[in-house]
C-alpha cells in the first residue's frame, strides 16, 4: 500500500527574479500591472506556463510576491498566477490574510481573475485588485474558459472592501494573450 503525499510542492520559474525587482517601488497602477504583464510575457517566452502574471504590493509600492501561471509544468489546476502570488505573499508575511495585521495590499494581474482566482481574492486579504485584460479578452484571444462569476462581481468585491480598477494597460495585456493564442501552445 502506497503512502498518500504529506507535502505539496509548487515552484516558480527561476527567471522570476530577473523581472521582479524587490528594491524598486512600484508606485502607479500602470507600473504594477506592467510588471504582471511582463511576467506573463516572459512566462510564454520561456515556455514555463500560460500567459498570465500577477504580483502583490504593499501600500508603499514594495513588491511582496510575484508569480506566473504554472498549471501545466506543475500538473496543478490551482497553480494560476494569482493563486501563486497570494501563496508566496502569505508565506512571506506569515499570514493567511495579508491585511490581517494592518497594511494595505494590492494584487495586480495581467488579466481579470478567473472564477477560482476571484474566489481566492475574496479571502486573501487584499484591499485592491488591478486588472489588465478583461475575461472576454482572454476568451476571445485564447482557448481558456474563465468560468462563472457573479453578475456583479466587481460590486461583490467592493462590498468586501476590495477596490477594483480594470483596463490598466489593457492593450499591452491583450497583445500577450494574442501572441499566446496565435502560437498554438497547448496550455
Amino acid at each position: 500500500m502506497s503512502m498518500l503525499p504529506t507535502q505539496i510542492h509548487l515552484t516558480l520559474p527561476p527567471w522570476i527574479g530577473e523581472v521582479a525587482d524587490t528594491r524598486k517601488r512600484y508606485l502607479t497602477d500602470e507600473e504594477r500591472v506592467g510588471l504582471a504583464i511582463e511576467l506573463s510575457r516572459r512566462n510564454i517566452a520561456h515556455g514555463s506556463g500560460g500567459p498570465f502574471g500577477a504580483a502583490v504590493f504593499d501600500e508603499h509600492g514594495r513588491l511582496i510576491a510575484a508569480a506566473s501561471n504554472r498549471v501545466v509544468p506543475q500538473t496543478c489546476s490551482v497553480a494560476h498566477a494569482e493563486m501563486l502570488a497570494y501563496m508566496a505573499a502569505q508565506q512571506r508575511l506569515s499570514s493567511f490574510r495579508l491585511n490581517e495585521q494592518g497594511g494595505h495590499y494590492t494584487l495586480a494581474t495581467s488579466a481579470q481573475p478567473c472564477c477560482q482566482c476571484y474566489g481566492a481574492t475574496v479571502w486573501a486579504g487584499v484591499d485592491a485588485l488591478l486588472i489588465g485584460a478583461r475575461s472576454e479578452d482572454v476568451e476571445e484571444l485564447t482557448e481558456f474558459d474563465e468560468g462563472p462569476l457573479p453578475a456583479d462581481w466587481i460590486g461583490e468585491l467592493e462590498r468586501r472592501g476590495i477596490a477594483v480598477r480594470r483596463d490598466i494597460l489593457r492593450d499591452e495585456a491583450r497583445a500577450v494573450l494574442a501572441e499566446y493564442g496565435a502560437s498554438g501552445t497547448p496550455y
